[in-house]
């Protein structure tokens, strides 16, 4: 009789450790696999990309929330104004549309290239349950955050630009009044590729914010000037500086 219980241990062990009847790492149960194949079918870039489902606890501001899992996630590829402490135009607005889209709700998180920002917050693209597109684009298309791109986490920043030049041409959100708030000269990339003074034709110099929110400018011929997509374009550092942009440490 133990020699047949220890058997039936010893089998239910390699059972285990094998992996048979363990979900991978990133995968889910059938409802869930269904909802992400719809997804990586609209945005087939994910393919292969590691995923991982939770819920959202607690939602900080409009880029930023924290899981059921105790983890921090910023969205990648967008910045929302800042809903706490210095308060940017239209912070408020941004961070209460988040809480009202994300606030405990079953999200599917995908990484990109990078994992963590410089405070440890999972970096991801973000997908609510049942809704298939993705609430980084989302944001920006509907007017509450615009683009940041950040190396090496670039696979939608051309997607996130476009997202932009929708919600301008419609004049939703921050572009209600016209013009995003706080900027003076410079545009937002993808729009009419002209700086807002016309000084001159054709702007090359690339205003960029990064993960700390610091608005730095690139020039043609940077070690990081090719692979930034723009938030900004300007014709001169000094329309860049004016803007409150500072120079790439390079």
């Amino acid at each position: 009789m133990m020699r047949h219980l220890w058997a039936a241990v010893i089998w239910g062990m390699i059972f285990v450790l094998s992996g048979c009847g363990v979900p991978p790492e990133g995968t889910a149960g059938s409802d869930d696999d269904a909802f992400v194949q719809a997804v990586l079918a609209d945005y087939p870039q994910l393919k292969g990309k590691p995923y991982s489902v939770d819920q959202v606890k607690r939602v900080v501001d409009g880029d930023t929330f924290e899981t059921a899992s105790n983890n921090k996630v910023r969205l990648i590829g967008v910045n929302t104004p800042e809903s706490i402490g210095k308060i940017e135009p239209y912070g408020k607005e941004a961070s209460e549309y988040t809480k009202k889209r994300l606030s405990n709700r079953k999200v599917f998180l995908f990484t990109d290239t990078g994992n963590t920002d410089t405070y440890g917050r999972l970096l991801r693209y973000v997908f609510v349950e049942g809704e298939r597109i993705m609430y980084n684009e989302l944001l920006v298309r509907e007017g509450y955050a615009n683009p940041m791109t950040v190396p090496p986490n670039v696979m939608y920043a051309k997607l996130f630009v476009q997202a932009e030049r929708s919600a301008r041409e419609q004049g939703k959100g921050l572009w209600a009044a016209g013009k995003k708030p706080g900027s003076s000269t410079g545009v937002s990339a993808g729009t009419n590729n002209e700086a807002a003074d016309s000084t001159c034709a054709n702007p090359e110099i690339k205003g960029n914010i990064n993960a700390r929110k610091e608005k730095i400018y690139h020039v043609p011929g940077g070690r990081y000037y090719e692979q930034t997509v723009p938030e900004q374009l300007f014709c001169s550092a000094k329309e860049a500086e004016k803007a409150g942009y500072r120079k790439s440490k390079e």
